[in-house]
């Protein structure tokens, strides 16, 4: 189910379900495999489920790379999730990021928050506002 797929987990229970899913679970986290401990489910999950998450951490992963090159920083999740969607989209406004992102309209600052972050860490025209939408700018 997911053979050919190089994951890493500190969880020895994880790691045991992982290889014996087919995955090959590697011993430290590197640029060119998921880290599944970023991503470990909170809940019980179908097989299928857990390739679908999985799946989905490697197509950001992808995404990442494409906007990063080799050189991803260490971001939080949101702020992982704020660079993928607009790097999927070509630039959303506020509203339209928060509601990719499952977060409500206006009860929340959590993606201004990541923006800030974002731009703290890869500078500030990493993330750019032209007309109300924020776009990838320049790493």
């Amino acid at each position: 189910m997911l053979n050919g797929i190089k994951i890493f987990s500190s969880d020895d229970l994880w790691r045991h379900i992982l290889r014996d899913m087919g995955a090959d679970v590697v011993d430290a986290p590197a640029a060119d495999c998921v880290n599944f401990d970023d991503i470990a489910p909170n809940k019980v999950l179908s097989p299928y489920e857990l390739k679908g998450l999985i799946f989905g951490r490697m197509d950001n992963a992808k995404i990442l790379h494409s906007v990063f090159g080799e050189n991803v920083p260490q971001m939080s999740d949101i702020q992982e999730n704020v660079v993928v969607q607009l790097a999927r989209s070509g630039g959303l406004s506020g509203a339209e990021l928060k509601k990719a992102l499952d977060y409500m309209p206006v009860a929340t600052h959590a993606i201004d928050t990541a923006i800030y972050n974002l731009r703290k860490l890869c500078g500030r025209d990493f993330i750019v506002l032209e007309n109300g939408v924020y776009k990838i700018g320049t790493v």
